[in-house]
């Protein structure tokens, strides 16, 4: 008889990717970064196991937003004070902190839950091309498609 293989949390063994948004639509970036984090590009994935990978996000203020996003898409933030929410066009952003674009598509992908709060903290998005986690050795990673 053959049995399901389940990943234990001490056998989980992380990589760093590094993705160059330059030139890349932001949905699509964002959903293959989702999956390298829950380790879904792994065949030894189990889904209450956290064994994604790190990825580093450069060029992020090169990203491409399709259609009429730039003009339309808003972003939310709330101070929790009353009267307190911050209303930010995607082209503002872009321009003023273009991490927090990436970081927002990645995170909406990610589960809601403990385990998907610990997953956030490996996305590393950076506006230029400079990072300073040289020292990991990532790999370059090509998107499908």
């Amino acid at each position: 008889m053959r049995t399901t293989y389940m990943a234990k949390p001490a056998e989980v063994e992380r990589k760093w990717h590094i993705i160059d948004a330059e030139g890349k639509t932001l949905g699509r970036l964002a959903s293959e970064a989702a999956a390298i984090i829950r380790g879904k590009h792994k065949p030894s994935f189990t889904p209450h196991v956290d064994g994604g990978d790190f990825v580093i996000v450069i060029n992020a203020e090169k990203i491409v937003l399709t259609g009429k996003k730039l003009d339309n898409k808003k972003y939310y933030r709330h101070s929790l004070h009353p009267g307190g929410l911050k209303v930010t066009v995607a082209k503002d952003l872009l321009n003023t902190k273009p991490e927090r674009v990436i970081e927002s598509a990645v995170f909406g992908m990610l589960p809601k839950t403990r385990m998907g709060e610990k997953m956030k903290l490996r996305l590393k998005a950076y506006a230029g091309t400079e990072h300073p986690h040289a020292a990991q050795k990532p790999e370059v990673y090509e998107l499908r498609g």
